[in-house]
């Protein structure tokens, strides 16, 4: 018989995925890591493939549901403990939030949630000694804590005040506080086909919205769902969608597509008959832009670049499409780790780099060409603010207003100047899951032939 002599210990079941749940928490909260960088490619968290579809689904969710819900959280600890929660062992803190969490809104037995937290703190040095502290809190949390929480306002608590006070002064108290309700809901998954939008919601047991989008609530590796390998569809939020298409026909039109990875809006473009050349700087988004319109039947240039260097083509382009690095606080429903991440300081050195692709991308338009910005922020300065400051600058360019039958007749997300403004809050439907769209800001502008 082989040696049992390394084999790893039998482990209580769901421990596993809770502890790399800690590790992705504390990346997040303590060592400012994004979700993203966490949770796929060469910086993943090295446990992850050892779990098994179902635990990382439940490590994914927990995750999230911690960062959407986690102004509240420390809100309902606070009141829970006499002390505050321990600072000198950040996974006792991680242990306590992944706790409530299962307790106040996830389907999972109260004592499962208790026990498995008491474990994680029992396994690492620094923080065991705060095993009774969690088992005695939690359990509280188990009889008091939806009261709790029902007592406040999570739509204030789980977002920023910071940015919560932005999103008043440029919307409007009521709006404001729409917004962070929509942001706390766990998102559908949206979808973009080739075609037969209708058959393809209903094979995936969803609905299709107004503008197109296929929407369905079904969760699991994306890759494993109807259509995926075939290259059907590609996985897109329905705002997402919406700035490709302002470009109209584009069959047989030479259009730039700048910051271009992962690649949706160029299969959009491609799809449609486009002669499209996208670019990025990073050469692994590339690669991922290159998988997905293989895996799409998709052709398209592919150019690694600095899309506010890059020289472009000779004779410039009939459009361009800049989906410009921004804040990307319009994605926090999809992203919850941004609202947590992001300061204030961020926007000076995002709104810079925006104004430089835009004159870039400005100078590389031809006569009668169309140039469409868009960004996934909610913030005027990465958005109206930008548009504003070139159109001052550039006499030769234009906007070209949108109409709402361009969108679906979604008169909503149309700006007085004719630009597109979705919010977290537009689309709103009974099932909360299956409303709302990401925020984005996008305009049309044309060059003067």
């Amino acid at each position: 018989m082989p040696s049992q002599r390394f084999a790893r210990p039998t482990e209580v079941p769901g421990l596993a995925a809770r502890r790399i749940a800690a590790d992705i928490l504390d990346g997040v909260l303590h060592r400012h890591r994004t979700l993203d960088e966490q949770l796929d490619g060469a910086g993943a968290h090295p446990g992850l493939k050892l779990l098994d579809d179902r635990d990382r689904a439940l490590m994914r969710r927990l995750v999230a549901t911690i960062l959407r819900r986690l102004g509240t959280l420390g809100h309902v600890l606070s009141r829970l403990l006499d002390r505050g929660i321990p600072t000198d062992a950040p996974r006792a803190q991680s242990a306590l939030l992944i706790g409530a969490a299962q307790i106040l809104w996830m389907d999972v037995p109260d004592h499962a949630a208790v026990d498995l937290s008491v474990r994680l703190v029992q396994s690492d040095r620094r923080a065991g000694k705060y095993a009774g502290l969690v088992n005695a809190v939690l359990r509280r949390c188990a009889r008091e804590g939806r009261t709790i929480v029902d007592e406040i306002g999570p739509e204030v608590l789980d977002v920023p005040g910071w940015l919560l006070a932005r999103w008043k002064a440029h919307y409007g108290e009521d709006t404001a506080r729409d917004i962070a309700l929509a942001i706390g809901q766990e998102p559908s998954l949206d979808i973009t086909v080739k075609s037969d939008a209708n058959v393809w919601a209903g094979r995936l047991h969803g609905e299709m919205l107004p503008t197109g989008t296929v929407r369905t609530l079904l969760q699991g590796s994306v890759a494993t769902l109807p259509g995926f390998a075939e290259g059907a569809w590609w996985v897109q939020d329905a705002a997402a969608a919406l700035p490709a298409r302002l470009f109209g026909e584009v069959a047989g039109r030479t259009i730039a597509d700048l910051c271009a990875a992962p690649g949706g809006k160029t299969a959009q473009l491609a799809h449609a008959g486009a002669n499209v050349v996208a670019v990025d700087r990073s050469p692994a988004r590339i690669a991922r832009l290159r998988d997905n319109l293989a895996r799409l039947h998709l052709e398209a240039g592919v150019e690694v670049a600095d899309a506010t260097e890059w020289q472009g083509a000779n004779g410039g382009f009939d459009g361009i499409l800049v989906d410009a690095p921004c804040s990307a606080t319009g994605t926090i429903r999809r992203h919850p780790d941004v609202a947590w991440l992001r300061q204030h300081a961020d926007f000076a050195g995002l709104t810079v780099l925006q104004g430089r692709l835009l004159r870039r991308a400005a100078a590389m338009l031809k006569p009668g060409g169309m140039l469409v910005y868009c960004t996934c922020s909610l913030e005027p300065e990465e958005g109206e603010q930008a548009i504003s400051a070139l159109l001052a600058d550039e006499p030769g360019i234009r906007r070209a207003p949108i109409a709402p039958s361009e969108v679906a007749g979604l008169a909503e997300i149309i700006t007085a100047d004719g630009d597109l403004r979705t919010l977290p809050c537009h689309l709103p439907h009974p099932e909360p899951r299956l409303g709302g769209l990401d925020g984005f800001y996008a305009a049309r502008l044309v060059r003067g032939s």
